[in-house]
């Protein structure tokens, strides 16, 4: 793994938006350095903003992005919000969705932003990551994200996909397959790879979720680190973010609805 220097950390709360999560909270890491830096917009678990995911960010931030992640949350935790979140996943539309353009927004919008923003997401925010691949993002990066019924109207006119998936994760079973054969017949550029030992969640430094449900998540969905899975996958995320989030001239951000 290639060494980037410590980036910041940072907690605040993104202005409120028409239809989205009243004081949305979230968390930026900023690199080290001089910018302007392309930003990626994360879209975390369905277990929330953990310790975990917070790393997460802290990473993409380390190899040069600005990276934003939205609490989807924000309005009563995951306990409230989960099933909320999961319909607006399979409306395509909801609050959910208004949030991560907030985020996307507010990264364009920053003067030490480039412009250029993607999108990656992890379990459930790798739904969300797919679904918003046509919606102003430059590039997006599908961790272990269900795909939709219609895949080729979601791939209508979506941006770059790279996806990861793995081999013993048996609620996504075919799924990389599926998703790659959808990238070809749509013409998306794309870089698609299922790793055989890895299962749901390989893109972890550590477990996640309450330990009563990680019992069931190991047994069903093999879910779980798998350190050498995740150098691969960051390796082809980075060189993939890094051909088509490019540094360029400076974007001017989209006037909001």
């Amino acid at each position: 793994m290639t060494a980037h220097p410590a980036p910041q950390l940072i907690d605040l709360e993104l202005p409120a938006a028409s239809g989205g999560s009243t004081g949305l909270r979230a968390v930026l890491g900023v690199p080290a350095g001089p910018g302007p830096w392309p930003g990626v917009v994360l879209v975390h678990e369905a277990f929330g903003i953990s310790d975990v995911m917070r790393r997460q960010v802290e990473r993409l931030a380390s190899a040069g992005y600005l990276a934003l992640m939205p609490d989807l949350f924000t309005e009563g935790g995951a306990r409230k919000c989960l099933i909320a979140t999961f319909r607006a996943l399979s409306a395509g539309e909801g609050r959910a969705f208004v949030d991560i353009e907030n985020a996307r927004q507010a990264l364009v919008a920053r003067p030490d932003c480039t412009g250029e923003v993607g999108v990656l997401g992890f379990c459930m925010g790798g739904g969300f990551a797919l679904a918003a691949a046509t919606r102003g993002f430059a590039a997006a990066s599908v961790n272990y994200g269900r795909l939709p019924k219609d895949l080729d109207a979601a791939l209508e006119g979506a941006c770059p996909i790279v996806g990861s998936y793995g081999g013993r994760d048996r609620s996504l079973v075919g799924a990389a397959a599926r998703l790659e054969d959808g990238l070809v017949r749509s013409g998306v550029p794309h870089d698609v790879k299922e790793y055989p030992s890895a299962g749901h969640s390989f893109l972890n430094d550590a477990e996640t979720g309450p330990a009563a449900v990680r019992f069931l998540t190991q047994r069903i969905l093999g879910a779980g680190p798998d350190p050498e899975a995740a150098a691969d996958a960051w390796t082809r995320i980075e060189a993939f973010f890094g051909e088509h989030l490019a540094p360029g001239p400076r974007a001017e951000p989209a006037p909001a609805d």
